[in-house]
C-alpha cells in the first residue's frame, strides 16, 4: 500500500528541539517556566503587540475559561455557530449554560451577521438576553467579524472569538483573535502550528489575562498553605509543549505560506471544472488557508464529495467531510436554532482536502491523479 497522505499532519521547524533541550538541562520541566513566558510573548508580538496572552493546555480549555470569565453561568444562553467542531460549543454546557446556534453566510461559511442578529432579537423577546457570542474562523477564513462586533456592541453582549483555526489570518490586516472582547486559540497537532496539545487565551485588557492565569493554575490563594477562594481548573500549559511553541512560532509565516500555497495548487487546476466551488477572500480578508475546502455539486459534477473521498481512501489519502452543523448533532437535539440551510448545503457537499504545510510534489502527483479521473 502507498505510504499514508494525511490530511493535516504536524510539521516541526527544527528549533523545538532546542528549546524542549533548554527545559530539560534547567530542569524546568514543571507546568510553568521561561518557554511559557517566553511563547506567550512571541504570540503576543505576532497578533500585534498590544494583546495579552495565557498559554494554556488546549483551545478547548480557553474556551471554557473565556465563558468563565464573562461570566456566564448554568440558566444562561450563548449563541453558537453552528458550523463548527464540537469544541467551540462543549464548554457551553461545561458551564451549565444552553447554546443558541446560527447558521453560516456563504461568503465566508462563517456565522451569519443577519441570522445572529435575528437571533439576540428573538431570544431577547422571549425573555432570555445572551450572555456571549461565539463566533468562528472556519479552516482559517475569517468571519465577518467587523459586522458581527457591530451586532455585538449594539446588544452588549460580549464575543469571545473562536480563532483555533484562524492564527494568521486577518481582515485588514487586524490578526484573528483581536476582534473579540476574549480570542482564543489552539495549537493541536493538526494545527498550522502544534505544541502537541495546546491553546491559548487573548485579550487586550492584562487584568483579564492575569485572572485567566490564575484560575488557570487550580485559583490558588497568596498563602503559605494551599488555600482557594474560588474554583480553579488545570489549564495551564507545560514548559516542555511552550518549548516546542516557541520553536513553531519562529516557522509560522512560513507555514502560512505553506498552506495559502497548497489552495493556490488545487485552486488553479480545479476552480473551473463545473460542479466544483471553493470559498475564496472578501476584499481585505487574508486567510491562513488552514485545510483546503471544496464543494462538490453532484447535480452538475456527476458525482458526490463522499465518491470523492472514498476514492481517495483507497489510495490511503486523507480527506474528510466538513463539520456537521452543532444543531444536527445528537447532543445538541432540540436546541434553539437559527438558520436557512447553509450550513446543512455545506456539511452534505463539502470536502477538506490534504492540507499540510509538509505535503511534497509526489503528494500532490497522487492526489491529482485521483481528482483529474473524477473531475474530467
Amino acid at each position: 500500500m502507498n505510504a499514508k497522505i494525511w490530511l493535516s499532519s504536524p510539521h516541526m521547524g527544527g528549533r523545538e528541539q532546542t528549546f524542549v533541550q533548554e527545559a530539560f538541562d534547567t530542569n524546568w520541566v514543571a507546568p510553568l517556566g521561561p518557554n511559557v513566558n517566553g511563547f506567550e510573548q512571541d504570540l503576543s508580538l505576532f497578533l500585534g503587540g498590544d494583546y495579552h496572552v495565557a498559554a494554556l493546555s488546549s483551545g478547548t480549555a480557553g474556551l471554557h475559561l473565556g465563558l468563565v470569565l464573562l461570566g456566564v453561568k448554568a440558566g444562561d444562553e450563548v449563541i453558537c455557530q453552528s458550523m463548527t467542531f464540537s469544541a467551540s460549543a462543549n464548554p457551553i454546557a461545561y458551564v451549565g449554560a444552553t447554546p443558541v446556534f446560527v447558521d453560516s453566510e456563504t461568503d465566508t461559511w462563517n456565522m451569519s451577521p443577519e441570522l445572529l442578529e435575528q437571533a439576540i432579537q428573538s431570544r431577547i423577546a422571549a425573555g432570555v438576553k445572551p450572555k456571549a457570542i461565539i463566533p468562528v474562523h472556519l479552516y482559517g477564513m475569517p468571519a465577518k467579524m467587523n459586522e458581527i462586533m457591530g451586532i455585538a456592541r449594539k446588544y452588549e453582549i460580549p464575543v469571545l472569538e473562536d480563532a483555533a483555526e484562524g492564527l494568521g489570518s486577518s481582515i485588514n490586516g487586524k490578526m484573528c483573535g483581536t476582534f473579540g472582547d476574549l480570542g482564543v486559540l489552539s495549537f493541536n497537532g493538526n494545527k498550522i502550528i502544534t505544541t502537541s496539545g495546546g491553546g491559548a487565551l487573548v485579550a487586550k485588557d492584562a487584568e483579564i489575562i492575569k485572572e485567566a492565569r490564575f484560575l488557570s493554575t487550580q485559583a490558588r490563594d497568596e498563602a503559605p498553605h494551599y488555600q482557594h477562594s474560588k474554583i480553579g481548573y488545570n489549564y495551564r500549559i507545560s514548559n516542555l509543549c511552550a518549548g516546542v511553541g516557541r520553536g513553531q512560532m519562529e516557522v509560522l509565516a512560513d507555514r502560512v505560506k505553506q498552506r495559502r500555497d497548497n489552495f493556490n495548487l488545487y485552486y488553479n487546476r480545479y476552480s473551473s471544472k463545473k460542479g466544483i466551488h471553493f470559498v475564496t477572500e472578501p476584499t481585505g480578508y487574508f486567510s491562513n488557508r488552514w485545510l483546503t475546502t471544496l464543494l462538490i455539486d453532484p447535480a452538475v459534477a456527476g458525482f458526490t464529495r463522499e465518491d470523492l473521498r472514498l476514492a481517495l481512501e483507497k489510495d490511503n489519502i486523507e480527506s474528510r467531510p466538513l463539520w456537521k452543523p452543532m444543531h444536527l448533532q445528537p447532543i445538541f437535539a432540540g436546541s434553539e436554532f437559527f438558520g436557512n440551510g447553509t450550513s446543512e448545503m455545506l456539511f452534505a457537499n463539502g470536502l477538506c482536502l490534504p492540507s499540510g504545510s509538509n505535503l511534497v510534489q509526489a503528494d500532490f502527483d497522487r492526489i491529482f491523479a485521483i481528482m483529474d479521473t473524477m473531475l474530467k
